[in-house]
């Protein structure tokens, strides 16, 4: 166990580090470094239990560093604990280096990408919720800086009780003072409304960091030390100025400010490393073949609820899936997951952001969270969404109630932005089934891919179109409707596929045939398959689908036809309103009658 004087001593080593590795940079922040490194010595080399050999280790503790921008002082406490070598340090920043600007998983120690402010909580709150799970001990440990305490996911992630969260008060932002500057007492206000035990402290204070840290082992409640700290604290012209955000030191600066610090303190930090006992890992059964699953002819289901058919399927077979609702388990159909396996499904109310974070969190130790709300709230998270794609998750989204088909709630419930979102979300899988078995199929598929992927279902009851031994796959299509005489590709997915059908059977009494691709996989597309239905219905191709014009599956599939190619578009061109799910429809120009009347138009020109 160090000392007060060696832990001090280890402090000053995190800064003198920090100081040179951005200046090396030629960037950097620097000055939030200096404010924390009296809390991050403490953590990593008197507090925390982790095996230096193994990042993923099972009972390792975890960390977060939520205000990422600190990043250099992250890499300096690995340095320091034996991870990685000193002299990799001054690779920071460099496109050859794990070390990047703000944390990534690049770096194995890294759990989630962070630096996006105001998300560390909620990844902390669901690696928790996974160590729970786990029963390996690991506690988890959250750094906020003061700043980012003004975004309402801390505040979501607030409720959602976990370990240990610190809060570095250095009282300066960007730009100018924060919220509440110096007085960490509105911190602790807030922590203690939401059922926190909340501390303050000197940040700078060893035996004062120590003295809260064993109190928030020894209480049952989740605990907050509000850290009042000073940004660029040990170097005078730095300390508790402003305009020093994001700034490194010049060659210059960097050797007065080192000449105040001192020389480097000699001083073996890695023999403080604490290592957790043994303990035997529970292994997650991770098998994604559903069984088999008869639907009724003749009969209607929403795709919805085939979704939650093959969650509840999934958790039997597989013990790393879990669920994370928004408070819409009964309208996404989530709610048999929810209890039959009570103990793998996660409530985040209304709170979308803190929910995709958990998801983050929850991924970042090898569980499978599916994540259901209307697809309308995911929009709420996206940045979130983003965050996880950068964090290399294993997240699974799915976006109920999609489109003017919904009905009679009216336009804020309408998904219609969803598909422009996610296809803008690199390596993301993107599956838009229409009918029972197909989404089945597609719940299958997006569990067995790797990284994130989008389910998006349709409340309204459809026919079922497909058999119980038909086949899917990442990429693909089905042609629904095919002869020799088709005149014009129809592309959709989902509700509007079935309107095609529709015209499928009016237009065949006029003598005019037309082939249907149910493009159920949006992204990848299947390229391939709709070039040759194409070439063989003359370049003229209709695009019906329940979103709004830009950025869904009408500009996926423009992005690969020739430029030869005929096409109309029909989808959600002007703002919705409250209706019959049918007369939405026909109003907006996706019906059956509206993908007709486009039919007969393109035959004529």
């Amino acid at each position: 166990m160090p000392s007060i004087e060696q832990l001090q001593k280890i402090a000053n080593r995190l800064r003198i580090h920090s100081l040179r590795m951005t200046t090396k940079a030629g960037s950097g922040h620097p000055t939030t470094c200096l404010s924390m490194a009296e809390l991050m010595a403490c953590l990593f080399f008197d507090e925390m239990q982790y095996d230096i050999k193994n990042p993923y280790g099972f009972n390792n503790d975890e960390f977060v560093l939520s205000k990422g921008h600190a990043a250099p002082i992250l890499w300096a406490c690995y340095a320091e604990a034996g991870i990685i070598e000193e002299e990799k340090l001054m690779n920071l920043r460099r496109i050859t280096s794990t070390l990047e600007g703000h944390p990534t998983p690049l770096m194995p120690w890294v759990k989630a990408a962070t630096g996006s402010l105001g998300q560390g909580l909620s990844i902390g709150a669901g690696l928790a919720c996974a160590a729970k799970m786990d029963h390996s001990g690991s506690r988890v440990y959250v750094l906020l800086g003061d700043g980012e305490c003004a975004e309402g996911n801390v505040w979501e992630a607030a409720n959602t009780a976990f370990y240990c969260v610190i809060v570095d008060v250095n009282r300066l932002g960007q730009s100018r003072e924060t919220l509440h500057g110096h007085d960490i007492d509105p911190y602790i206000k807030k922590f203690e409304a939401f059922g926190w035990n909340a501390i303050g402290i000197d940040g700078h204070s060893i035996p004062q960091i120590l003295c809260a840290l064993r109190n928030a082992r020894k209480n049952k409640k989740p605990t907050a030390i509000v850290a009042k700290t000073f940004k660029g604290y040990g170097v005078t012209f730095l300390k508790d100025k402003e305009g020093w955000h994001g700034k490194a030191l010049q060659p210059d600066q960097l050797e007065k400010a080192l000449d105040e610090l001192g020389p480097m303190p000699k001083i073996n930090a890695k023999s403080f490393v604490k290592k957790p006992r043994p303990k035997k890992q529970k292994k997650l059964k991770q098998v994604f073949v559903l069984p088999k699953k008869t639907y009724p002819l003749n009969t209607l289901f929403t795709t919805r609820e085939a979704y939650g058919h093959a969650l509840l399927a999934l958790g039997k077979i597989s013990h790393a899936v879990v669920s994370i609702d928004g408070d819409v388990k009964n309208s996404s159909y989530a709610e048999e997951f929810f209890k039959k396996y009570p103990g793998r499904s996660f409530q985040s109310f209304i709170a979308e952001q803190n929910m995709v974070g958990m998801g983050i969190g929850l991924s970042a130790r090898g569980y499978i969270p599916f994540i259901a709300t209307f697809a309308c709230f995911l929009c709420r998270a996206h940045d979130q969404i983003r965050m996880a794609a950068y964090s290399r998750t294993n997240t699974k989204f799915v976006g109920s109630h999609v489109g003017v088909s919904i009905g009679e709630d009216g336009p804020s419930q309408m998904g219609l932005e969803d598909l422009a979102m996610f296809r803008t979300i690199s390596d993301c899988l993107i599956l838009y089934p229409s009918d029972a078995y197909s989404t089945r199929a597609c719940v299958e598929i997006m569990a067995k891919q790797k990284g994130i992927s989008y389910l998006r279902t349709t409340r309204t009851k459809t026919p079922i179109i497909y058999k119980k031994s038909d086949t899917f796959r990442i990429g693909g299509s089905k042609v629904i409707r095919k002869s020799k005489k088709d005149t014009v590709t129809i592309i959709a997915a989902g509700i509007t596929v079935h309107n095609s059908l529709k015209a499928y059977e009016e237009l065949k009494k006029d003598g005019i045939f037309i082939r249907i691709v149910d493009a159920y996989s949006i992204k990848p597309i299947d390229k391939r398959g709709i070039i040759n239905s194409l070439i063989e219905t003359k370049n003229s191709v209709i695009v019906v689908e329940d979103h709004f014009e830009r950025g869904g599956l009408g500009d996926e599939v423009k992005s690969i036809l020739p430029s030869t190619a005929k096409m109309i578009h029909l989808c959600i061109k002007k703002l919705p309103r409250s209706g019959k799910s049918e007369e939405l429809m026909d109003r907006y120009g996706i019906s059956k009658k509206q993908v007709i009347k486009a039919v007969k138009k393109l035959i004529i020109t």
